[in-house]
């Protein structure tokens, strides 16, 4: 140990030659970043902002061993030893890549001088003097526009286009003008525009591609563009920054030409022979048509038909898009079916199973299925359970009330504008209001439509706080003693019965939507129709116990429009599914005939007996029996019934949804005749949505009605965008996404409102 401590050295106190050279190398490169710091702060050379100094150490003794300058352009290294030199040859001459591409303000450019006058004031030092003591050369385009506007353009902080200024004419910011004062900038920063443009016609900014990259590049904006599916209108891909953003990142410019001429007629061949295959595998489907009828919870009517093709494996299959133009009778969309599935299944329409739409179930689906015995055609579960609102309105005296009350509220508050003035005044009460509350326009048909009634609901909701913080205002008062009705509707607001009838009649309005977007987004097959009306007639009968509303009148609106829906297929597809079997005391899987009417039993046998040839009936109610005492192998059943938790909704579903028809196709062969019945029920869908089209592009698809060209092209266009949602089994709405993101906010505003009130009433 005291040898080591003996040869131990102190580098402070016997400083060698490497060590001073260390020193100097530290010495260089702080000198250098006390200039470079100076000059970002304008108070030196302008290629210091590109250029930064940079230690390179000894790879084996990690201590510095020189001073370089970095391009902060383009990441190359230089000496250090004379950066003037240094920023001539690599940035003025062209060398640096990147320099080209990037504007410096008209500040940072050489002045139009002399070369006498530049070095003079190359070598003088910067002025904080008043302007009088400035040559009329340091004054040459000394000052840029630093407005907001004009800097955020150039990529320029206005801090940092004052520092440029600074560094060019050693003047401070404050004492710089110009002849025609601050009017000038505008025409000033209009001059560095054109410095701008002059200077990108010399070269495009961004990376040189390849043409096959260009193809490729063009080949996926296309296909975003016709997926948009109007999302994207045809005028934007001329849009002047659309257009600047092609030239930065390196691509030509496109015109709209370019997407509805050879490209989009490529696309829609593509997708029309990739879909006409998979419906030629088939050997049979379900055809869904969707747009006949009117969605009586939103505004506006879709313009065009939408036909898809559902296959036995669970897929869809987008075939054509009809614009209809307008109102449509039966007669005319019974043609259209019928030509529909002529020429989908050419001689052999024994291929279409079924039909299932959105309207027209007792007239245009019924004698088709009159015509074709092994057709089942059925009424869409979504419009089935809509329609339930349109009958609550018109039948339901609790409804009607409420709308009448809710009515005169909305009225008064939006045409009194001394009323309508109190909103202002309680916003600080935790309130943010939108505008004027909305109510149905003079020529709705609440009857028909009742979407506006439910906007109107919900902003009377959404206002409840603050409406009743406005009755007890006194100048309100002063209000009610001039207006009767005020008087009336203050008296509405303040009575708690009011507002638990809204409330009463907007919790089953949110019940019946809930379930509906459920149904949209699960697109139930029609074995699972009689459950999903035993799980609301549930859930009505929880609302009338926690409301105190009779049970009776409302089980009587929902019976009806049970009947009207109602198919023999939804009961047989039902007992026929392994899904549903039940097991016994004995151990059996048995089909669930227990949870049937007496009358949807001898619907079952009916509809067996005409969707088999006729010389096969007997055989099949013979198998049928026998389907009911012995059921399915257990192994098989259990197997059937295994279910997994979907990842995005976190709901526990079916592991294998083509099992029950698996089943019947593979183990249970020796049921010749109901085999076939149950194959074909079991993979039917009960409800005809699909994709859907951006409301702007259907607007637009409205104007084209009257132009074969400009229809046709709308068509191949709808075709090629519901083609790849349907790929990607995307049913939803670019559209309604954007909406549910933006209304976020709202949504959650109106929700607090409310409680609120709830914990204040309790």
């Amino acid at each position: 140990m005291a040898d080591v401590n003996v040869n131990l050295v102190d580098p402070i106190s016997s400083p060698s030659g490497e060590d001073m050279a260390v020193k100097a190398v530290h010495k260089r490169y702080e000198g250098l970043v006390a200039v470079r710091t100076k000059a970002i702060k304008g108070k030196g050379a302008w290629y210091w902002t590109h250029l930064q100094p940079i230690l390179i150490q000894n790879p084996e003794t990690n201590v510095p061993k020189a001073v370089k300058l970095k391009c902060t352009l383009c990441d190359a290294s230089f000496s250090a030893s004379n950066p003037s030199r240094t920023a001539t040859e690599h940035l003025k001459r062209g060398t640096c890549p990147n320099f080209g591409s990037l504007l410096r303000p008209i500040s940072q450019l050489p002045p139009l001088a002399s070369p006498s006058s530049q070095n003079h004031r190359k070598r003088s030092s910067p002025q904080t003097g008043s302007g009088t003591g400035t040559s009329s050369s340091s004054q040459q385009f000394g000052l840029v526009n630093t407005s907001p506007r004009f800097c955020g353009e150039m990529g320029y902080s206005p801090v940092q286009t004052a520092q440029a200024i600074v560094t060019h004419t050693g003047l401070n910011q404050q004492h710089l003008v110009l002849s025609g004062g601050k009017e000038d900038l505008g025409a000033l920063a209009m001059l560095e525009d054109s410095v701008k443009r002059l200077k990108s016609l010399k070269g495009s900014p961004g990376p040189a591609l390849s043409k096959d990259q260009v193809d490729s590049a063009f080949n996926l904006l296309a296909d975003w563009f016709y997926e948009s599916c109007g999302t994207v209108t045809l005028s934007s891909l001329e849009h002047p920054k659309f257009k600047a953003f092609l030239n930065q990142v390196g691509l030509p410019a496109v015109s709209r030409k370019d997407f509805v001429g050879e490209k989009l007629d490529s696309k829609f061949e593509e997708a029309r022979m990739e879909s006409e295959a998979r419906i030629r595998d088939a050997a049979f489907f379900q055809v869904s048509s969707d747009g006949w009828g009117r969605d009586i919870c939103k505004y506006g009517e879709d313009p065009v038909i939408k036909f898809i093709v559902n296959l036995p494996n669970g897929t869809n299959v987008f075939h054509k898009a009809v614009y209809k133009g307008g109102l449509v009778p039966s007669e005319y969309a019974e043609e259209v079916l019928r030509e529909t599935i002529k020429g989908l299944c050419g001689n052999v329409v024994q291929r279409c199973v079924g039909i299932v739409g959105d309207k027209y179930k007792g007239k245009a689906l019924r004698n088709l299925e009159i015509q074709n015995h092994w057709m089942v055609n059925l009424s869409c579960q979504i419009h089935g359970f809509i329609s339930l609102l349109k009958d609550f309105g018109r039948e339901l005296p609790l409804f009607k009330t409420v709308t009448d009350n809710c009515l005169k509220i909305a009225n008064l508050f939006n045409s009194k504008s001394q009323i309508r003035n109190h909103f202002r005044k309680f916003r600080s009460h935790g309130v943010e209001l939108a505008g004027l509350i909305r109510v149905p326009s003079a020529d709705c048909n609440l009857s028909k439509n009742y979407g506006p009634v439910i906007a109107m609901l919900e902003d009377i909701l959404s206002y409840a706080r603050i409406l009743q913080l406005i009755v007890l205002d006194d100048s309100y008062k002063v209000s009610c003693i001039e207006d009767p009705v005020a008087k009336e509707v203050a008296e509405m607001i303040q009575d708690v019965g009011f507002w638990n009838n809204v409330e009463a009649v907007h919790s089953l309005v949110k019940l019946i939507k809930e379930m509906t977007d459920d149904i949209e987004v699960e697109r139930p097959l029609v074995g699972q129709c009689l459950l999903l009306w035993e799980e609301l007639r549930a859930k009505v009968k929880d609302w009338c116990a926690k409301f105190s509303i009779a049970e009776g009148p409302i089980e009587k609106i929902i019976d009806t429009r049970f009947k009207r829906n109602y198919h023999p297929a939804w009961s047989a597809a039902f007992v026929l599914d392994p899904l549903y079997l039940v097991r016994d005391a004995s151990g059996k899987y048995l089909p669930p005939f227990k949870r049937l009417t007496h009358d949807q039993e001898k619907d079952i046998d009916k509809l067996i007996t005409r969707l088999v040839p006729r010389e096969e009936a007997p055989t099949a109610l013979m198998e049928l029996m026998k389907w009911r005492s012995e059921g399915l192998d257990p192994l098989y059943a259990q197997a059937v019934q295994v279910k997994q938790r979907d990842p995005v909704t976190g709901r526990m579903k079916i592991a294998n949804p083509q099992s029950s028809r698996l089943v019947w196709e593979t183990c249970l062969k020796e049921f010749k005749s109901l085999g076939k019945v149950a194959v074909r029920l079991l993979f039917l869908q009960a409800t005809s949505c699909g994709f859907k089209c951006n409301w702007s592009f259907m607007r637009w698809v409205s104007l084209q009605g009257h132009s074969r060209v400009g229809m046709d092209r709308a068509q191949r266009m709808i075709f090629i965008a519901a083609h790849a949602k349907l790929e990607k089994r995307d049913f939803s709405s670019d559209e309604e996404k954007d909406a549910e993101m933006l209304g976020t906010a709202n949504g959650q505003t109106m929700y607090s409102v409310q409680e609120k009130r709830d914990g204040k009433g309790q």
